[in-house]
């Protein structure tokens, strides 16, 4: 009786470790290589873990440990020889000198993830308390790592529907150049509030449109998509830009559920190479000369909408088929801690290549301000009128 006492208390032991010891991330290959560790150690022999893929394709070693090497001819994921018994463990029935066991990553009946195999060269046979440390453990292990599968399905599920929100601005006229880039904050962040948009207009004009509505997750991008539609509505009757900002700070003002937003529009005149701006509370563009030189635009910077304060001014530049237009969202240069004079001036002290168009443009600021680190997500849209053919 002492004796079994003695071996469930072993067993809670190391089940108690697994718990602390498998699992610390949402990283597969990181578990894997935990409950590898885990039963090298506690049950002193060669451990392969093989995972199937997410479609249940053929296994691959994703994790080993211990010193001894599997057999020549053996298949280190357990698979073919083994028949498996009572308690989830398998035992080897094609002889061998080496004693073995493989168990299945999976949660009671679930479908298995993979295998864990353990061979113990020269050793004695595993004890049913060892057999039970290996299962115990499969299973733990086969819980995070469904955790972190179904995570990254949803994940990849809402960047997808992201970039679709944002990725997919109606087109601008023909005589504009346009590319557009977002990227999220971090791997672990879905959808979020930063948006960005082009409208057709009357006589050859575009409406560009780029937003931040404060904060992140599903209420973001739900808010961003109604201010993205109602912008679309009110852009149709071909009001100046301030006035467009007014008329949505309005709207948004009358709904107490919906979150303030940051927007800066920006109505492009290809025939009179010019263009007209107006920001709601957002950072200022830049531009890009033919030298590849950069300047922030110069703007009178109203309250974000939602406030219901107006006082939106338009502010009309030239924007010569050289240059190149970049609007942005703040994730793009705000970094913790800095003033944000430094960082826009960070942006305006670039140096691009001669004569770059709007796709260069968006790929180099992204790259050389380390817009895949930034600490909020990041929206760009670059914009170039194009050159009109000679006579």
């Amino acid at each position: 009786m002492a004796e079994r006492d003695e071996a469930l208390l072993a067993r809670a032991r190391a089940l108690e470790e697994a718990i602390g010891e498998i699992g610390t991330t949402l990283d597969e290959t990181t578990t894997c290589r935990e409950l590898a560790a885990f039963l090298a150690r506690h049950l002193h022999g060669s451990v392969t873990v093989a995972l199937l893929d997410e479609q249940g394709g053929p296994a691959g070693r994703a994790a080993r440990a211990g010193t001894e090497e599997a057999p020549a001819g053996r298949s280190p994921a357990g698979a073919g020889p083994d028949r498996w018994t009572r308690d989830g463990a398998a035992a080897d029935s094609a002889g061998g000198d080496a004693p073995r066991l493989a168990a299945p990553l999976a949660v009671h009946d679930e479908h298995p993830l993979g295998t864990v195999t353990v061979l113990r060269p020269g050793g004695p046979d595993f004890s049913a308390g060892e057999t039970a440390v290996l299962r115990q453990a499969a299973r733990l292990a086969a819980r995070h790592l469904g955790h972190a599968r179904r995570l990254a399905a949803t994940e990849d599920t809402a960047l997808h529907l992201q970039r679709a929100l944002v990725a997919e601005p109606g087109r601008p006229h023909p005589n504009l150049e346009v590319a557009g880039g977002y990227l999220p904050v971090g791997p672990r962040t879905l959808v979020g509030g930063d948006w960005f948009e082009t409208v057709r207009l009357h006589f050859g004009r575009s409406l560009l449109v780029v937003g931040d509505v404060m904060g992140h997750g599903l209420d973001a991008a739900v808010d961003m998509n109604a201010y993205r539609t109602a912008l679309r509505e009110v852009a149709e009757t071909d009001l100046p830009p301030h006035r467009v900002l007014r008329h949505l700070d309005a709207v948004v003002a009358e709904d107490d559920a919906r979150r303030p937003a940051t927007c800066l529009l920006v109505r492009v005149d290809p025939a009179r190479s010019a263009a007209t701006f107006a920001s709601a509370g957002h950072l200022p563009p830049a531009v890009f000369g033919a030298d590849g030189s950069a300047s922030l635009v110069d703007l009178p910077v109203g309250p974000p909408l939602g406030t219901g304060v107006g006082g939106y001014e338009p502010t009309t530049r030239p924007l010569t088929p050289g240059e190149t237009l970049l609007l942005f969202t703040d994730g793009l240069v705000e970094r913790r801690g800095e003033d944000i004079d430094v960082s826009l001036a960070r942006l305006a002290a670039l140096r691009l290549p001669a004569d770059s168009g709007p796709e260069q443009v968006v790929e180099e600021v992204l790259r050389r301000l380390d817009a895949p680190h930034a600490e909020d997500d990041v929206a760009v849209l670059a914009a170039r009128i194009r050159a009109r053919p000679a006579p």
